[in-house]
């Protein structure tokens, strides 16, 4: 039986999760306070935002640590809509970092949320290595840092596995 929704986040525990997830997430992304083009050219900002995001915006580090926190938490909200499994807070963690970085509708159509709802957790947290390629020029190319982050949020993914 799915968990309900408000009992996937574990409310009382959000800033375990949250915690984690931004430290998490913000070393693997950098900040950069002034916009820039990441390794595929996407205009980027802080630590990794590309929403609406152009060429010439500054940030301060400040307003770049509330955007991370805000936007993490918009992306645990769509992630738990599309996975019916109770994720521990470095599984939760994990999963939101991964989310971030590809999209709530990529995460949501992967083998990652597919294996982690039908149960199989190590199948599940081992898929997220299949994600650490970008495309450039039509073109899919690993990333260093990417593979780097995968393997960070399988490890944090697989720490709660039974």
């Amino acid at each position: 039986m799915p968990v309900p929704q408000k009992a996937k986040t574990a409310s009382k525990k959000v800033g375990g999760w949250l915690a984690i997830c931004i430290t998490v997430t913000a070393a693997s992304e950098g900040l950069r306070t002034v916009a820039y083009r990441d390794p595929v050219g996407i205009p980027t900002i802080c630590f990794g935002e590309t929403k609406n995001v152009r060429m010439g915006m500054e940030y301060t580090r400040k307003e770049c640590e509330d955007m991370l926190g805000r936007r993490l938490l918009e992306f645990d909200d769509g992630v738990s809509r599309c996975t019916t499994v109770y994720l521990p807070d470095q599984r939760r963690a994990a999963i939101v970092s991964f989310a971030y970085n590809v999209g709530v509708p990529t995460y949501c159509a992967s083998s990652v949320a597919r294996k982690l709802n039908a149960g199989d957790v190590k199948g599940g947290c081992q898929a997220l290595m299949l994600y650490n390629k970008a495309r450039k020029a039509g073109i899919l190319i690993t990333l260093p840092g990417l593979t780097r982050r995968r393997t960070e949020e399988r490890e944090m993914c697989l720490a709660e596995a039974a």
